[in-house]
């Protein structure tokens, strides 16, 4: 289980890097074409335009190379006693991957939440082991199993 979720994050993970590669790409083609044909005041703004949105992917590509840094660092094939990152956690109504903050997914019927070591859950939850009880936002989680 823990390995087609560590799977599916980094494919997830990969898919999010082509696309901001490719929108990288095609702002850089598009401005030096637009070097090619254009002068003046218009072009200087769209030049600036393209730059600034250039600078947004770079750094949202910069967040999922880390994510993608972090979830390769995950050994999959490891059993923890206490909670570590790579771990996947069970506690009362909910399936936590410790990894770093993704979008929740449902494999083999069971909805995840991948949560980062350092949210505040996340924090509270690392090194401990199965019967910790947390409280967070007002809610109980006890960890009940762990892998």
């Amino acid at each position: 289980m823990k390995s087609k979720i560590l799977n599916y994050y980094k494919q997830l993970v990969q898919d999010r890097i082509d696309v901001f590669q490719d929108m990288i790409s095609g702002l850089t083609d598009d401005a030096q074409n637009d070097a090619k044909g254009s002068a003046g005041d218009k072009h200087e703004t769209a030049l600036s335009m393209m730059h600034l949105e250039q600078e947004k992917l770079n750094h949202k590509l910069r967040e999922v190379l880390e994510q993608k840094n972090i979830l390769d660092r995950i050994d999959d094939s490891a059993i923890h006693q206490k909670v570590a990152l790579g771990s996947l956690v069970q506690t009362n109504g909910m399936l936590l991957f410790i990894s770093t903050a993704l979008p929740k997914i449902t494999i083999d019927n069971k909805t995840v939440f991948a949560l980062s070591p350092q949210s505040p859950l996340g924090s509270q939850l690392m090194g401990n082991s199965i019967g910790f009880s947390a409280e967070v936002n007002g809610k109980q989680y006890k960890i009940e199993s762990l892998e």
